[in-house]
C-alpha cells in the first residue's frame, strides 16, 4: 500500500465531516465528480470500505470512523509542522502566549515580567481568541504555550495547574438574586447564560457553558447581564476587573473553584517555552502564598 497523502486525508475528512458529497466539494471549491472518484481510489488504495453510500445519505463505517480520527490528528500535525518551522526560521521569533482576554487569574503581568529576566526570553506575543479556541492554537502551531480554565481537550497537550479561584454569578443588581448573600445552581431556575443555556445547568468552570455567547468580548457579556438579559459564571479575578454599579457578584455554593491552567505542546524542547513554565509556576507560586497569609476580610 502506498503512503498516504495529505490531499487524499483533506478531502476524506471533509465528506465524513459533511456527510454529503456536494457539501464536501462545495466546502474544497471543486466539483463532486473528482472529490468521488478520489475516495473511491482511497478505498481501493486501503482495501476497506469508508463510506455507506444510499440515494438518501452517506454514513461512516467503522473503519470509516477511524480514519477520522486519526486523519484530523494528522493534519493537525502537519498543520502544525509547517507554522513552527516558518516560527523557528523567522529571523525575529517570539514567544506566542494563547489566551482569553482578562482570563489569566492577573497573573499573565508579573508572569511577563518574570520570563523578561530569563536568559532564555524572546519577545512574548500574546495571540487572543474566544472560550476554548486555545488548545486547538496550540495543535495547529498557532501558538506555543497557553493559558484556559479548565475543563479543555487535552489531546496532544501538557499542562500545568497554576492556580484556583472561586467562581462566581454575575447578575443583574435588580435582579431579585443579588438581594442574597450566596446562591446555589437550583436558585438559577429561569436564567440564561449569554449562549442560550438554562443557568442551574451550567458546567462549572466554564465561563460560557453550553452554547457560544452571542456576544465577543467580556465587555458586551457584562452589558447583557447588566440588562438582565443572561447571567455568567465568571472567575473572581474577573468579576474584580469588571466591578459595575448595574452588576452584583454572588457566590454559587456548588460549583467548584475555577483552575487556571498552563498548557503547551507534547514534545515541546523550546528553552524559551520552558522558561516561560518556569516564570508561570514560580509566580503563580508566589501569589498563591501571599493569599494564603493575607488576613481575613470581615
Amino acid at each position: 500500500m502506498n503512503d498516504l497523502e495529505v490531499k487524499q486525508l483533506r478531502y476524506f475528512v471533509a465528506v465524513a465531516e459533511e456527510l454529503h458529497f456536494g457539501r464536501a466539494a462545495a466546502r474544497l471549491e471543486m466539483t463532486q465528480p473528482p472529490l468521488s472518484r478520489a475516495i473511491r481510489d482511497l478505498e481501493r488504495q486501503l482495501g476497506v470500505v469508508l463510506f455507506e453510500r444510499t440515494t438518501r445519505q452517506v454514513r461512516l463505517t467503522s473503519a470509516g470512523h477511524v480514519l477520522l480520527r486519526d486523519a484530523r490528528t494528522a493534519l493537525e500535525a502537519v498543520t502544525a509542522a509547517a507554522h513552527r518551522a516558518r516560527q523557528a526560521g523567522s529571523s525575529s521569533p517570539r514567544l506566542r502566549i494563547a489566551l482569553k482576554a482578562d482570563v489569566d487569574g492577573g497573573l499573565l503581568p508579573k508572569i511577563l515580567d518574570a520570563y523578561g529576566s530569563e536568559a532564555a526570553a524572546v519577545p512574548p506575543e500574546l495571540v487572543l481568541g474566544g472560550f476554548g479556541e486555545q488548545p486547538q492554537a496550540l495543535r495547529e502551531g498557532l501558538a506555543d504555550v497557553g493559558l484556559v480554565l479548565l475543563p479543555f481537550d487535552e489531546r496532544g497537550l501538557e499542562c500545568e495547574p497554576l492556580m484556583t479561584e472561586p467562581v462566581l454569578l454575575a447578575v443583574a443588581a435588580t435582579d431579585p438574586l443579588a438581594a442574597h448573600s450566596r446562591l446555589c445552581l437550583a436558585d438559577l431556575a429561569g436564567r440564561t447564560l449569554p449562549g442560550g443555556s438554562p443557568a442551574k445547568h451550567g458546567r462549572p468552570g466554564e465561563p460560557a457553558p453550553g452554547a457560544a455567547p452571542p456576544a465577543s468580548n467580556l465587555s458586551e457579556i457584562f452589558s447583557l447581564v447588566e440588562t438582565g438579559s443572561a447571567v455568567f459564571f465568571t472567575p473572581a479575578s474577573v468579576a474584580r476587573r469588571y466591578v459595575r454599579p448595574g452588576i452584583a457578584y454572588r457566590p454559587v455554593t456548588d460549583l467548584p473553584d475555577a483552575a487556571l491552567t498552563l498548557i503547551w505542546p507534547q514534545n515541546a524542547r523550546s528553552p524559551a517555552l520552558a522558561a516561560f513554565v518556569r516564570a508561570a509556576c514560580t509566580v503563580a507560586a508566589a501569589t498563591h502564598t501571599r493569599a494564603e497569609s493575607a488576613p481575613a476580610i470581615a
